[in-house]
């Protein structure tokens, strides 16, 4: 094995530099709240994976063995698989901070405004876009559940905190996605993206992330809040 083909899994990694760097705000005591997001990532996660084989096995992306371990399960990188729980990771525990740091600082009509414009937007994407297999599911998935937490009004207070999560998470995203586009470790299919990115990134992968934390805390929170175990 080189020293390449431990690339994705190094950048993979470097989203844990987040949470060590953040570790100093002893208030946020993530630790004790790790019983509520491990179940959360797992729900999240399983959603993802099937989705990520089965978009494997259509061609509608692939991964470049040279920047791997070569380590599988069902035929997906090792790498992908820890990529649900990691970056989740990395995502809630600044979102901890944010509610620790800026305890007062809400703007929930502004948050369900901000979520209103972005289901009108992910939805006439959706069916602008529907040929496109990564385009339609990233934005279809993400307009159906963007409505059940709009429509369901149990999320609008955590709203501002998610989105700014959301912004501070997208910094690290972008920089590794655009790593490892450059080389490139994961190769999409042209014909189901619609070639709009940023820094190399497909917007469709932003979406991914969108749907992905937001998957992530509003079950969190939901755990968080009731507390059964």
């Amino acid at each position: 094995m080189e020293i390449k083909n431990l690339s994705y899994l190094l950048l993979l990694l470097s989203y844990l530099v987040i949470p060590a760097g953040l570790s100093f705000q002893k208030k946020v005591r993530f630790v004790l709240r790790l019983k509520y997001l491990v179940p959360a990532s797992i729900f999240a996660g399983a959603i993802f994976i099937m989705w990520d084989i089965r978009f494997v096995q259509m061609e509608i992306w692939s991964f470049n063995p040279d920047y791997l371990t070569g380590l599988e399960l069902l035929k997906l990188p090792l790498e992908e698989w820890l990529s649900f729980f990691i970056i989740p990771l990395s995502s809630v525990y600044i979102y901890e901070w944010l509610k620790v740091r800026f305890e007062d600082f809400e703007k929930p009509n502004t948050g369900v405004i901000i979520s209103l414009a972005l289901l009108i937007a992910t939805g006439i994407c959706a069916y602008v876009f529907r040929t496109r297999m990564f385009t339609f599911f990233t934005f279809f998935l993400s307009a159906i559940y963007l409505a059940y937490t709009i429509f369901r009004n149990r999320f609008k207070k955590y709203y501002t905190k998610f989105y700014l999560t959301l912004a501070i998470s997208l910094i690290p995203f972008l920089i590794v996605s655009a790593i490892l586009n450059s080389f490139p470790t994961i190769i999409y299919n042209a014909a189901h993206v619609i070639g709009i990115g940023i820094f190399g990134v497909p917007v469709e992968r932003i979406g991914y992330l969108f749907l992905l934390l937001l998957i992530n805390v509003t079950i969190y929170e939901y755990l968080n809040n009731r507390r059964h175990y």
